[in-house]
């Protein structure tokens, strides 16, 4: 068996227009609950790997922000957070969390965090599960419907960018509105930033590396900041091989390189 991590990543988006998620206090308090170890041991069996970054860790620039800013599974802080905004045990937070309907992890994502509210926040804090066909809640993202969703990003070629533009980048919205028209706004976060806009096309346009790197921090640590979207796995990905063959491997890209193998001696 070889394993390779993967670039596949699963996150929940946030409607960042849709009360009381327009609250980055309650986003934030949702970051400090998500405890990633868990939900790799519970529903990946351990075959994924905790995701701190929407730019997963097969990339050098990936850096652990929401680990360095939320911790794991940090209940405590998330009861204060919520405490401070105003909820209560009589008065709980209540969030409707959707996700696809013909994907079983995710649904099993979806009940482990609706037993984690429950369990960790005293009350506080309940998600309220609904599923949606794939296709459907896809399609209807862009619309606003739904004030968080549960998703998995396949990227479209190997490079950072591809976790950030398609996520932050907004062509035309405000601070008051969020995104009307742009990349947020069809992953259904509807997140604005200007600041986030003019680093997103500084790091699309330099060609300087170090220079790229330090503006991807940027982007990350302002990810980490603004919460509108929280990563959770990363996958990862196996290849197999019988008795006798050696030098199996997966690539970085995901190819299956079929000219490394060779015939075990002996064999």
């Amino acid at each position: 068996m070889v394993e390779a991590q993967g670039n596949a990543v699963t996150y929940i988006v946030l409607n960042v227009k849709q009360k009381p998620l327009d609250d980055v206090e309650v986003r934030r308090a949702i970051a400090h609950l998500i405890d990633r170890k868990l939900i790799n041991q519970r529903v990946f069996k351990d075959q994924a790997q905790p995701l701190y970054s929407l730019i997963p860790d097969t990339f050098d620039v990936a850096r652990p922000v929401f680990q360095d800013s939320y911790g794991e599974g940090n209940a405590q802080t998330a009861r204060q957070l919520l405490t401070a905004a105003g909820y209560s045990a009589q008065n709980p937070l209540k969030i409707e969390l959707w996700y696809p309907s013909n994907s079983v992890p995710r649904t099993l994502i979806a009940s482990l965090l609706k037993s984690l509210a429950q369990d960790r926040t005293q009350g506080l804090l309940t998600f309220n599960l609904n599923s949606v066909e794939a296709t459907v809640g896809n399609n209807n993202l862009d619309k606003g419907i739904y004030p968080s969703y549960l998703l998995t990003w396949y990227p479209d070629f190997f490079d950072a960018d591809t976790y950030i533009q398609p996520f932050l980048s907004c062509a035309q919205g405000s601070a008051t509105s969020g995104c009307k028209q742009g990349a947020s706004q069809a992953q259904g976060s509807f997140y604005y930033n200007p600041q986030v806009n003019q680093l997103v096309e500084q790091q699309r346009q330099t060609q300087d590396p170090q220079t790229r790197s330090a503006l991807l921090l940027q982007l990350q640590e302002k990810l980490a900041e603004d919460v509108p979207y929280i990563p959770l796995v990363q996958s990862k990905e196996y290849a197999f091989s019988g008795v006798g063959i050696k030098d199996a491997q997966i690539t970085k890209t995901q190819q299956f390189p079929f000219w490394t193998m060779r015939r075990a001696a002996g064999s």
